[in-house]
């Protein structure tokens, strides 16, 4: 965990006291809503379809258990109860009424969270592994480059105003959990020739016109990460379209001139930096590291025999072989919790949870949590003789739903139920699936299947890159939902294929269930999974079958 000094706390405070003036000046209408837009939007702060959302930033998805208990705070005092964990490791709360949202700023201020830049035109969140730290599979915990990046990027005074929103991502696992290839810039930790640095992936992105990131440079040295990354947002700054929303963003920007000529552009421009105020060395590294609170992992035997007892239990071995992953200290293990339990909107928490989730971090987890882009939580670090009991706690609290990764792990966007944007609702949609798909047998036979819904084009829900995405869209006040198969986020990114015309509200269920039994079909046998046979034989078979009834 990164510990916050004296100086974020009297920031976050300052802030606070400078947002609440401007909503006192908007409620005595001394400023209109468009001119308190900029100043909301600054804070995380949207005007949605019925109210005000307030987006809440949890840093590359980690929370202390006292973090936890301050959103569960926020939800019970100042929302209707719940919030919802979206696919930036953040957190919504949708129901905040204007004249509070200062004092739910203060509270959750005073356990170092904030809104700031979760919105508007610059540089958000950065994402990672919700298993950083934790996993075998890393070179390096890369959290520490990513609170490099958020000190850098945070009131950035030339990156305030971007062209458009600008998002980040990195990862250092072999297995790409932080879905890098899909954001502006993405990040990946590896090793040449004994040194440590980055690939850089730029363009990447979805909504109205989606793009596989393209690498500009092969490695980046670590001393030269924010250097180069300046020299990136410069070019993109200055060069970016103001004129037109839908062109604003930087993969547009990459694919109109080029990558060549993009790179040569920020090689450029950093030639110029490179060597400046910029530059990493090992105090700065150090002083960053130093910041971290890393747990003392006792060495403890992998399988103790509490552990082999439990597992004769079929419905712990479920929980178990789906929702916990191999920790890098012996004795330990990694586990998801899951927000998808069958029928209710995929994730949300209620407060009652939250405050449940923060003791059994205190209890099991070292007082840590994470967040997920697929909208889950994770226990970076247990104790493997505590699975058996952390697993009864969480099942009583609906948290051990064992559908990690499966199709009833849905990712959906708030929908028409909240957004003013979105053309259908995504969330009764994801209830839905969940309901038709909730045999655990059967969906563990189906394997691995995403299935991801966006409202709108804004693909919120990052439905291109989903197994299974589904777009909602508008056709004469009726919502319908066009299907893409194919789709993959992680390190063999691609886009999902139209599969035909877009099907009526009433229809989507069965039209997946007839992919599924394709694939069921199709499959060479239980280890080829779905998007292996997608990839083996093309949208035309699934096409053929799902609209065979139509």
């Amino acid at each position: 965990m990164y510990v916050h000094d004296e100086f974020d706390r009297a920031f976050l405070a300052d802030r606070v006291a400078d947002f609440r003036d401007q909503v006192a000046r908007r409620l005595s209408g001394a400023l209109t809503e468009e001119e308190f837009k900029p100043l909301r939007l600054m804070n995380g702060v949207y005007l949605q379809l019925h109210a005000y959302m307030l987006r809440i930033c949890i840093p590359y998805g980690t929370l202390s258990s006292d973090q936890m208990r301050a959103l569960g705070h926020v939800a019970r005092r100042y929302d209707r109860g719940y919030g919802h964990f979206t696919t930036r490791q953040n957190i919504q709360f949708n129901w905040i009424r204007l004249d509070e949202l200062p004092d739910a700023m203060a509270d959750l201020a005073a356990a170092g969270l904030h809104g700031i830049q979760t919105s508007g035109n610059c540089i958000r969140n950065t994402t990672t592994d919700q298993w950083a730290g934790a996993t075998p599979e890393e070179i390096e915990d890369p959290r520490l480059y990513a609170e490099i990046i958020r000190q850098w990027s945070t009131l950035h005074p030339e990156f305030t105003f971007l062209p458009r929103k600008f998002k980040i991502a990195i990862t250092a696992a072999k297995h790409d959990r932080a879905a890098i290839r899909v954001h502006d810039i993405g990040l990946r930790l590896h090793r040449r020739d004994g040194e440590t640095g980055f690939e850089v992936i730029v363009g990447g992105g979805l909504g109205r016109t989606p793009f596989i990131g393209k690498t500009i440079r092969d490695f980046l040295p670590k001393a030269d990460l924010l250097s180069y990354l300046e020299a990136i947002l410069r070019v993109y700054n200055s060069g970016g379209r103001r004129d037109n929303i839908y062109k604003a963003r930087i993969k547009i920007q990459v694919h109109e001139v080029g990558t060549e000529e993009f790179s040569r552009r920020v090689e450029a421009e950093w030639a110029e930096i490179r060597d400046g105020a910029l530059r990493l060395d090992d105090a700065a590294f150090a002083a960053i590291a130093d910041r971290f609170q890393t747990p003392d992992f006792a060495p403890l035997a992998d399988r103790p025999a509490d552990l082999t007892d439990a597992l004769a239990d079929p419905a712990f071995a479920r929980w178990h072989a789906n929702a916990v992953a191999v920790h890098k200290a012996p004795g330990h293990a990694i586990v998801t919790l899951s927000l998808k339990p069958v029928g209710k909107p995929p994730g949300d928490a209620t407060a009652d949870q939250m405050d449940a989730i923060a003791d059994l971090a205190d209890r099991f987890a070292y007082g840590e949590i994470r967040v997920a882009h697929e909208q889950n939580l994770t226990f970076p670090h247990v104790r493997q003789k505590d699975l058996p009991e952390l697993w009864r706690e969480l099942d009583a609290l609906g948290l051990a739903t064992p559908n990690v990764g499966l199709i009833s792990d849905i990712i959906a966007c708030p929908g028409l139920d909240y957004c003013a944007l979105a053309n259908t609702r995504s969330i009764p949609l994801a209830q839905r699936l969940s309901e038709r798909f909730a045999d655990p047998a059967r969906i563990a036979d189906i394997g691995r299947m995403h299935i991801n819904i966006s409202g709108c084009i804004n693909a919120c829900g990052h439905h291109h890159v989903g197994h299974i995405g589904i777009l909602g869209v508008e056709k004469k006040d009726q919502e319908f939902y066009q299907i893409t198969l194919g789709g993959k986020a992680n390190h063999k990114a691609r886009l999902g294929e139209l599969l035909g015309p877009a099907v009526g509200e009433d229809e989507v269920v069965e039209v997946v269930e007839r992919i599924v039994d394709t694939y069921l079909a199709l499959r060479a046998g239980p280890a080829e999974s779905f998007i292996a046979v997608v990839q083996r034989l093309g949208v035309e078979p699934f096409k053929e079958r799902a609209y065979a009834a139509g």
